[in-house]
């Protein structure tokens, strides 16, 4: 059967995810009420402003739909801001959005004079180098024992990955590489195998 992720569309980089999903060869779609998750076996949370998308979400019924579709075993895939709404933990105390992701996320620890580069990250299960762009990234401070880090840049961990959770400081979907979309494509089928064994 074929699988179908979305790309939750509260604001953010909506269309080049898709695109980035289609390229790795699953059907990809917008989301942008609840009831459409029913029909998805995963979702990316892409880039923006965390906290226009976390109070977005509250408006509209995500964060409890979102906590349900994980309890599922489904898939989430946080890019950038997306990668603050699944932690945790928020350095600075702010209140955490849908704090499923063992981590603590620093948000644009970057800082202002590295606001925006590109660069060639080493990725875990990933054979060659992936182009990166990070825009007033967030950084993972610290993860979980169950938390694999996939990717570290500047000995700061920039990727990581929590059983059906996946979470990059960087915007892949911003480049021609598709490869970190085509592996939490490989996460969902993943998923979707799992739960029809069950």
């Amino acid at each position: 059967m074929a699988h179908k992720i979305g790309v939750l569309a509260l604001q953010g980089a909506v269309a080049e995810h898709i695109r980035s999903l289609q390229s790795a060869g699953v059907e990809a779609v917008a989301v942008k009420r609840t009831e459409e998750l029913d029909e998805l076996d995963g979702i990316v949370i892409p880039g923006g402003e965390s906290t226009t998308i976390g109070k977005l979400m509250r408006k509209y019924g995500f964060i409890e739909a979102l906590r349900e579709f994980n309890a599922q075993g489904k898939p989430l895939f946080g890019t950038c801001a997306g990668l603050i709404v699944l932690a945790k933990e928020l350095q600075g105390g702010e209140e955490a959005h849908l704090g499923l992701m063992d981590m603590t996320v620093v948000r644009n620890a970057f800082g202002r004079q590295r606001e925006s580069f590109e660069t060639e990250l080493n990725i875990k299960g990933i054979d060659e180098p992936v182009r990166a762009v990070f825009i007033r990234a967030p950084l993972i401070g610290q993860v979980g024992a169950d938390v694999d880090v996939l990717s570290v840049y500047n000995d700061e961990i920039v990727a990581a990955r929590q059983g059906t959770l996946l979470a990059a400081s960087f915007h892949p979907e911003l480049t021609d590489d598709y490869r970190l979309h085509a592996y939490f494509a490989d996460m969902v089928r993943e998923a979707s195998a799992a739960k029809t064994k069950a």
